[in-house]
């Protein structure tokens, strides 16, 4: 038998330390009584521990950035569970993600999670003191799971949360890429032509006299103003995108966006689905990790959308004073009525959390239909608009030498 000195998460009591005798480091968890994944560190006291320098070169001790980190979230989650659904204890797991690492910010954020274990602090602990790194939603699930002895389930789920969140972004950034190339594109070939194609043609049109039809004199007029002038033209047009791309970063355009969409009939039906689903995606999550309801509403609260702030905050009130789950949000119209039932299921068979999941992906199957149809009708309206506009500029400066070649019939 061999003494080991460990330090594990014991359920709501959190982190302690014991001396445990057992025949090997294996054993240690089935003395103690806990899952290997609860042991944090582990050390025998009977060997001489090999000094950490000659295990791998000392790093310096990190300084937790308040910037947004790069930090792959999800990769890490999946890893992790599997190191520890493996057997290895946390803080082993955690070092060997790190010595892996070639990516100097990501490793650092390790170290210094490492260097929480190490001072006693839980792992959930850990993980909150880099929050550019570490959202609240996960350091939520990580600190619940803590407490009913499930981090690795809680890693693998949060990992399938965030490819559900990658997913739908991908799904709307592949439905909005094709319009934008091709809004740009014609903006383009428009500037191009008024810029330096109908300067030309109204110098033409102009030493042949004669008079010009309304229109084309209209479109000739500019082109001379704005040919005149190709640099400053040229200026003002990176101008004019530059106040755009500016205007589009500030939150009041962006809630003004957002607002006009919720108020078109068919579209904002679908946003309001799309808020929905990550809504209850996100609940869902939280409970299924342990972090009960309203803990879980008030760590949602900060991801949704703000035009639904207030109606969570409102339902977290009720439940907090003694109202369903189900009941709150259908007063607040954060249900439908083929989620309130799943809801009202979901807390009659206790299966709440797993309810949420399942309203979410009956709502993501609806939402990708809508998506596809919206890139079949929107990409050909497009099309047919820019069309029309570079169409019509090109027939304005050609019509006056239709004219001119009547008049000599």
């Amino acid at each position: 038998m061999a003494r080991f000195s460990v330090r594990y998460v014991a359920g709501p009591a959190g982190l302690r330390e014991a001396v445990v005798e057992a025949a090997d480091a294996a054993a240690v968890a089935g003395e103690l009584k806990v899952r290997v994944a609860d042991i944090v560190t582990l050390r025998a006291l009977d060997a001489v521990p090999a000094p950490r320098a000659a295990a791998r070169p000392a790093r310096a001790a990190p300084v937790a950035s308040s910037r947004k980190s790069d930090f792959p979230l999800r990769l890490f989650c999946q890893e992790l569970s599997v190191l520890l659904e493996s057997g290895l204890p946390l803080y082993e797991a955690i070092q060997t993600l790190a010595e892996k690492e070639d990516t100097p910010a990501t490793a650092a954020v390790l170290s210094a999670v490492l260097q929480g274990l190490e001072q006693g602090q839980t792992f959930a602990h850990a993980l909150g003191s880099q929050p550019q790194a570490f959202g609240r939603l996960f350091v939520a699930s990580v600190e619940a799971s803590q407490r009913t002895g499930q981090i690795p389930q809680a890693l693998r789920q949060h990992a399938e949360y965030l490819t559900w969140l990658n997913g739908l972004r991908d799904k709307l950034v592949s439905a909005a890429i094709y319009p934008v190339i091709l809004i740009v594109a014609s903006l383009l070939v428009v500037s191009f032509l008024t810029i330096f194609v109908v300067p030309r043609f109204a110098q033409i049109y102009e030493d042949m006299g004669g008079e010009l039809p309304l229109l084309s004199r209209w479109l000739l007029n500019v082109g001379q103003a704005v040919g005149g002038q190709p640099m400053v033209s040229l200026g003002v047009l990176a101008g004019v995108i530059g106040a755009a791309v500016w205007a589009w970063r500030l939150p009041a355009t962006k809630a003004l966006v957002a607002d006009m969409l919720w108020r078109m009939p068919r579209v904002g039906t679908r946003i309001r689905l799309m808020e929905l689903a990550a809504l209850y995606r996100t609940l869902g999550l939280l409970l299924q990790a342990g972090v009960t309801v309203v803990p879980a509403l008030e760590a949602a609260n900060g991801l949704v959308n703000p035009s639904l702030r207030g109606a969570l905050q409102r339902a977290t009130q009720s439940v907090r004073e003694g109202q369903r789950l189900s009941d709150s949000l259908q007063a607040e119209d954060l249900t439908t009525p083929v989620s309130l039932r799943m809801i009202r299921t979901g807390e009659h068979s206790g299966e709440l959390g797993g309810m949420l999941e399942r309203a979410a992906t009956f709502y993501d199957e609806e939402l990708a239909r809508f998506t596809e149809w919206v890139g079949k009708v929107v990409s050909p309206a497009l099309m047919l608009i820019m069309g029309v506009m570079i169409g019509t500029i090109v027939v304005l400066m050609y019509l006056p030498i239709f004219q001119v070649a009547e008049q000599i019939q």
